[in-house]
């Protein structure tokens, strides 16, 4: 198991980050940004606020290493869920769940959003387990240094759609 943590900054507030997570034109506009082919499969708003949302990404086979694709029958798909709750004291809470085709693998974790000066930070921890003899361990490092690159970047992607759709 591989852990990873970090923090992003944006100049958009707590409540407008939110407030993207809840429209579904966010999250059209976010996977079509992607490089791999995604599909949106349900998003939720509860009466509470909380915004659940599940996406499949569809992999092929280009995460496998060679040996590895031998053994594995078809193609990868990663099932991700995220749901992000008002906490009543101006921060939003979430939890992101991903899950490998085929049992190979699952990452999970714990993000909150809170308040700054001039906008907001995303904090993250999580952790990333691969389960493929031999080599999992190096898939676990990557995939979680990825992770860990690529947060701040769909919180830039979310603070310019923010900016582009008041």
């Amino acid at each position: 198991m591989y852990s990873f943590h970090g923090a992003a900054d944006s100049v958009a507030t707590v409540e407008q980050i939110h407030e993207a997570f809840a429209r579904e034109d966010y999250w059209r506009a976010r996977l079509a940004a992607g490089d791999v082919p995604t599909t949106l499969d349900s998003l939720v708003v509860r009466a509470d606020g909380t915004v659940a949302v599940q996406v499949t990404q569809h992999l092929g086979r280009r995460l496998l290493p060679g040996m590895v694709a031998k053994l594995v029958p078809g193609d990868l798909t990663m099932e991700c869920s995220e749901t992000w709750a008002l906490n009543g004291d101006g921060r939003v809470c979430g939890q992101v769940g991903v899950v490998v085709s085929g049992g190979l693998g699952s990452c999970s974790a714990a993000a909150w959003l809170t308040r700054t000066g001039d906008g907001s930070r995303l904090g993250y921890d999580g952790k990333v387990h691969v389960k493929i003899p031999f080599v999992g361990g190096g898939l676990e490092k990557s995939i979680g240094t990825d992770l860990a690159e690529n947060l701040p970047s769909v919180l830039e992607f979310t603070t310019t759609w923010i900016a582009d759709h008041p």
